[in-house]
C-alpha cells in the first residue's frame, strides 16, 4: 500500500475512534458529571498519546521506504552494471548507443557509436529483419539475444552451456539400424562351400572392423542379416563420412567376382525402442525398394535421407516371388465385384500396356475391369495404341474416364495402380482415396511419396519395365490365360520403349518375358508402327540437342525455346539422344510443358545417379532414368538450380 494512503487510512480509524469516545463521554455526562469530567480527562490523554504514536508510525514507515527504495535502485543499478547479462542500445541508424559493462569486457573494445555490424554482421541482418530472439555464436561462446525492436534494446544470454548440454543430449540418443546383404542368396546359389564361407567372412570382418571404428553395437540375425546400435552421434560421423561401409563391401566382395551389396535401414529421433525399430524396418523396405545398395534414415517426423544407390538393381534369377504374387493378385481379384486399373498421367507404352495385361488377368478370373485414362492427356504414340484399341470393340469397351470411375466404384472395387507408386501421379488421385483396396505394380525405385493403405504391392526396380512384370503375372495365372495378338503387341510395345529397343535395362528375364509375348504373337511390325514419330516431332527434337552444351563431367544440358512447349516424350527423347554423344555420361533436358510447368528429363548409362539429382529437385525415377517437373518456374531459373544440384551431387558423394 503506497504512504500517503496508509496514512490516511491510518487518520480515517483514529477520527472515527475519537468521535465514538467523545459521544460516549457526553452521554455518561448526562447523567453524572463526575464520571463524565474523568471519561474526558482520560479521551484527551487517549488523544495525546494516539497523536504521537501516529507521528512515530510515519517517521518510522517513511525511514523504511526511503531505505527500501535506495536498495531498490542499488540493486538495479548492480543489474546493470555487475550482472553477467550484455545489454545493448542502438539507434534508428543501427549505431550503437550504450553497452553495459559486461558486454564492454566481452568485445575488448569501445563500442560506443559503432555500427552492429562491428560486433557481428549476422546480429545487424537480423536486427534488420526485426528478429525477437537471435542465437549467434560471439566471441567463441553462444548467446540467445532477445531484441526489443519498439525500445532498441538487446540482451544478451550466454547460453554455451546449455547448448553443450543439449548437444550431449541429442548426440547420445539411440538410433538402431537393419542391415541386408541385397542378393546374398542370389550370388551364393551355385557357389563352392569353401568361396561362400570366404566370402561371407570378408562381409562380416569388414562388419566387424567398421562397427570397432564407430563405437557400434552389430550381431548377426540371420545368414543375410545384422541388427546395428549406436547413437545420433555415431550416425552423424556415418553421414558425414557418406556411409563408405557400402563402398567396402562392394569392393571386398568383387575380390571373389561377385557383386554384394549392403542396403541399411536406420531409425532415428524416436525414444522408444519399439517405435525405433519399426522406423528402421520402414527405412529398410525403402532402401530395397529402390533397388538397394543404399542407406535410408527415418526420423519420427517422417524425414527420410538417403545415401548409396550408386549401383543399379541386381535381377533376381528366381521367379518365386512372381508367382506368389500372380496368386495373391488372383485371390483379390476374385474378392471384387469389379477391378479399375490406372497408370500415371500422361502415360507411356508402358503404362497402357501393363494396364491392358492386368485388364485380361481380371478377364481370366471372371471380373468385369476397367482401365481408367484421361482423353485430354495424352501424348502422340500412345494415342497411336488408343487408335488401335478402337478398332478392337471388347478392349475398346473396358476404357473409362476418371469421372465415370468414381462414380460407380463401390466398396467391393479393387484397384491397381501400374507403373508408379505415387500418389501425386496417378491419373485421378481421389480415386486413390476413396477405394479401400488398392494393388501397386511399379518397376521404379521407390520414393518418399507412397500410396498408403495398400493391401499388395510389387515392386522390382531390376526390371526393365512394369510389362515385363505383368508379362510374368500372366505366366503363372493358374486359369492360364490366352493373348490375343493385340494385348501382346501392348505389352512387348511397353517393354520395347522402355528398354529403347532393349538396349539399356535389360536382363535375362526381360528377353525371357518378350520371348513369351513374341510366342502369343506379339506383332513387331505393329509395335514399330505405334513407334513412329511426325517429322516435325523429328526437327523440334533436333533443335533441342543442337542447343546442348557440357557443363561439368561429362554432364550435358540442353534448353527448350522459353516461348514453346513440349511434350514429355520428346523431351526424354532427346535426353536419350543425348546420351549416345561422344564424353556425354550424363544429360539434362529442360523445357516448358503445354500445362506451363517447366520439366527436367534426366538420363545417365549408370556412373551418374541421375535418380539422386532429380530427387532434390522433387522428381525421382531410376539410377539411369528420371524426371521432374516444377511448377510457375522459368527455364533459366530451372536451368540455375539444376546445376546447383548437381555440383552438390559431385561435392557431397552420393547423398540425397
Amino acid at each position: 500500500m503506497p504512504n500517503n494512503l496508509l496514512k490516511r487510512w491510518h487518520g480515517y480509524h483514529v477520527i472515527a475512534l475519537l468521535i465514538m469516545s467523545a459521544l460516549f463521554s457526553f452521554i455518561i455526562t448526562l447523567y453524572q458529571w463526575e464520571l463524565g469530567a474523568a471519561a474526558f480527562v482520560l479521551l484527551l490523554g487517549v488523544f495525546y498519546f494516539t497523536i504521537k504514536a501516529r507521528s512515530e508510525f510515519e517517521r518510522d514507515l517513511s525511514q523504511y521506504i526511503s531505505t527500501l527504495s535506495y536498495r531498490v535502485n542499488k540493486a538495479g543499478e548492480e543489474a546493470v552494471t555487475e550482472l553477467p547479462l550484455g545489454m545493448l542500445l542502438y539507434n534508428e541508424n543501427q549505431v550503437i548507443q550504450w553497452v553495459n559493462p559486461f558486454l564492454s569486457k566481452l568485445a575488448a573494445a569501445d563500442l560506443q557509436g559503432q555500427s552492429l555490424e562491428k560486433l557481428s554482421p549476422e546480429l545487424l541482418e537480423q536486427v534488420n529483419e526485426n528478429e525477437k530472439v537471435i542465437h549467434l555464436d560471439l566471441y567463441g561462446h553462444t548467446y540467445r539475444i532477445q531484441h526489443n525492436p519498439n525500445e532498441r534494446l538487446l540482451y544478451f544470454f550466454n547460453v554455451t552451456e546449455e547448448q553443450e548440454y543439449k548437444l550431449l543430449y541429442e548426440n547420445d540418443q539411440t538410433a538402431i539400424g537393419f542391415i541386408y546383404l541385397d542378393n546374398y542368396d542370389e550370388v551364393t546359389q551355385g557357389l563352392e562351400d569353401q568361396v561362400r564361407s570366404r566370402l561371407l567372412a570378408h562381409v562380416t570382418d569388414t562388419l566387424n572392423q567398421w562397427s570397432r571404428e564407430n563405437d557400434i553395437l552389430i550381431r548377426r540375425t540371420a545368414s543375410d542379416r545384422f541388427i546395428a546400435i549406436f547413437n545420433q552421434g555415431t550416425l552423424k560421423d556415418l553421414e558425414d563420412s557418406r556411409f563408405t561401409l557400402l563402398d567396402d563391401i562392394r569392393e571386398k566382395t568383387a575380390e571373389e567376382k561377385v557383386s554384394l551389396t549392403l542396403s541399411i535401414g536406420i531409425g532415428s529421433g524416436e525414444p522408444s525402442l519399439r517405435e525405433l525399430g519399426n522406423l528402421a524396418q520402414s527405412s529398410l523396405d525403402l532402401a530395397l525398394g529402390r533397388g538397394g545398395d543404399q542407406v535410408a534414415i527415418k526420423e519420427k517426423n517422417g524425414k527420410v535421407r538417403f545415401y548409396g544407390g550408386k549401383s543399379n538393381a541386381v535381377e533376381k534369377r528366381t521367379r518365386v516371388r512372381a508367382r506368389v504374387i500372380s496368386h495373391a493378385i488372383r485371390d483379390f481379384i476374385k474378392e471384387s465385384d469389379k477391378v479399375y486399373i490406372m497408370g500415371h498421367k500422361n502415360p507411356d507404352m508402358d503404362s497402357i500396356g501393363s494396364a491392358i495385361g492386368m485388364l485380361k488377368i481380371a478377364e481370366t478370373n471372371g471380373k468385369d475391369g476397367y482401365i481408367i485414362v484421361d482423353p485430354e492427356d495424352m501424348n502422340q504414340n500412345v494415342q497411336k495404341l488408343l487408335e488401335e484399341v478402337e478398332g478392337y470393340e471388347d478392349l475398346w469397351s473396358s476404357f473409362m474416364t476418371p469421372e465415370e470411375a468414381r462414380e460407380y466404384a463401390t466398396e467391393e472395387t479393387l484397384l491397381v495402380v501400374v507403373d508408379t507408386h505415387k500418389p501425386s501421379l496417378v491419373v485421378e488421385e481421389k480415386l486413390v482415396d476413396e477405394v479401400e483396396r488398392t494393388i501397386v505394380i511399379d518397376h521404379h525405385r521407390r520414393g518418399e511419396d507412397f500410396i498408403a493403405g495398400t493391401v499388395l504391392v510389387y515392386m522390382e526396380p531390376y526390371a526393365s519395365s512394369t510389362a515385363e512384370l505383368v508379362t510374368e503375372l500372366l505366366e503363372y495365372q493358374p486359369a492360364n490365360p490366352r493373348l490375343g495378338v493385340f494385348e501382346s503387341t501392348a505389352l512387348l510395345a511397353g517393354i520395347i520403349v522402355d528398354t529403347k529397343s532393349f538396349a539399356i535395362r535389360t536382363g535375362a528375364r526381360t528377353f525371357d518375358a518378350a520371348s513369351y509375348l513374341r510366342s502369343r504373337g506379339a506383332d513387331t511390325v505393329l509395335v514399330q508402327k505405334l513407334l513412329k514419330e511426325d517429322l516435325a516431332e523429328y526437327v523440334k527434337r533436333a533443335k533441342l540437342v543442337e542447343n546442348a552444351y557440357i557443363y561439368t563431367g561429362g554432364m550435358a544440358i540442353a534448353k527448350g525455346d522459353p516461348a514453346a512447349s513440349y511434350n514429355q516424350v520428346l523431351i526424354a527423347q532427346a535426353a536419350d539422344t543425348l546420351l549416345t554423344m561422344n564424353d556425354v555420361v550424363a544429360s539434362f533436358v529442360i523445357s516448358k510443358l503445354k500445362d506451363g510447368r517447366v520439366s527436367i528429363s534426366a538420363r545417365s548409362l549408370g556412373d551418374v545417379n541421375v535418380q539422386l539429382i532429380m530427387e532434390k529437385l522433387d522428381g525421382g525415377g531410376h539410377l539411369t532414368n528420371a524426371a521432374t517437373q516444377l511448377e510457375a518456374e522459368t527455364i533459366e531459373e530451372v536451368e540455375e538450380q539444376l546445376k546447383t544440384t548437381i555440383d552438390e551431387y559431385f561435392m557431397g558423394g552420393d547423398s540425397s
